[in-house]
């Protein structure tokens, strides 16, 4: 079958191969993958920054039919239309685990990161990842769940966003925009910000029905937060631009007792900003790392009610042999989100 490999870790060494098809074991689902979106995750692994194990086909965010089911399955059956989650395997026993915490456990194996993942005309997955769509859930939408799931989980699961609350999000890429819906379907305000090469996708922000798309560089953000909260400041921000002054802005612009909410990963990790702010207004610094089993039906229910547009993130659709030019484009911010597939274009 025709997959996107990545072969060594240094930056490039991506192939587009022939390898051997999969089969199924224990417990396992065979999935002929009708979408697949290119992620953050997938860039930093083709720049050779974030290290894996090797060779690897890439790919997490997956959509597709159910070709065959291994030995135990019974929960799902050949036809079903399906998304997964990223886990194929977990140490299982760690109280994470146990907690179905598993994006926390230290032995977790996820496609496309650390196992064969989507960017493929089939993927392995276990039973218990699989989610069937809704009927009025197309492939294309269905393929950004993951993502979605990643806002879910911080929106609903982290935070405590509520009705009225004052949300920013930086970042108006797939990961901000998503969050950013969440947080208008939990009946917030919610500002998204970017800079001067975010144009595209602040417009788009303003489609999908934030209440205010900024331009950090051409507005006065700071003001803009303090008129809105008349003095007070923002109640939650999820930062997910990875950047530093991002980091900085949202602290500065948090009310006292707001959440910041970390979600994007800096190529530099070690930012540098105002501790004063988390002690004098006593702030609550969270973490967010990708997602966990409960925000999958959530997120499906929220595209299926149509209180989330996944679609219109999708600025661009390629097949498989395109994968340079959909990696360059995303990497570029020329696109929102690009979905490969294999085979017929999906619809």
């Amino acid at each position: 079958m025709k997959a996107i490999v990545k072969c060594e870790q240094n930056a490039g060494s991506i192939k587009l191969m022939d390898i051997p098809e999969p089969f199924p074991g224990k417990g396992q689902v065979k999935i002929k993958v009708m979408a697949a979106g290119v992620c953050g995750t997938d860039l930093l692994i083709w720049k050779g920054i974030h290290k894996t194990n090797l060779p690897l086909v890439l790919g997490h965010e997956v959509s597709g039919i159910v070709a065959e089911v291994g030995e135990g399955v019974d929960k799902v059956k050949v036809g079903d239309r399906v998304t997964t989650e990223t886990t194929l395997a977990t140490c299982e026993t760690c109280n994470y685990c146990l907690n179905k915490e598993y994006n926390l456990c230290s032995n977790r194996k996820g496609i496309g990161t650390q196992v064969n993942g989507g960017f493929a005309e089939y993927v392995i997955t276990r039973q218990e990842s699989i989610h069937i769509l809704p009927e009025n859930v197309d492939y294309i939408s269905a393929a950004l769940t993951e993502p979605l799931a990643c806002g879910v989980h911080a929106v609903m699961e982290k935070s405590r966003v509520k009705e009225n609350d004052l949300v920013v999000v930086f970042g108006p890429g797939a990961i901000g925009l998503l969050t950013a819906q969440v947080a208008k379907a939990a009946g917030a305000k919610v500002i998204v910000v970017g800079i001067s090469k975010d144009k595209r996708r602040l417009e788009l922000a303003e489609k999908l029905g934030v209440d205010f798309a900024v331009n950090s560089q051409e507005t006065d953000l700071e003001s803009l937060v303090m008129d809105l909260s008349k003095g007070y400041g923002a109640d939650v921000v999820f930062e997910c631009a990875g950047a530093q002054k991002a980091i900085s802005q949202g602290l500065e612009i948090l009310r006292k007792k707001g959440q910041f909410v970390q979600m994007g990963l800096l190529e530099d990790p070690f930012a540098v900003f105002n501790t004063d702010y988390i002690v004098h207004r006593e702030l609550e610094i969270i973490g967010s790392r990708s997602q966990k089993p409960s925000s999958w039906p959530k997120a499906l229910k929220l595209i299926s009610e149509k209180k989330v547009n996944t679609r219109k993130l999708v600025t661009k659709i390629l097949p498989l042999e395109e994968w340079e030019n959909a990696f360059e484009s995303s990497l570029n911010g020329e696109e929102v989100k690009i979905v490969l597939y294999a085979g017929q274009k999906p619809e």
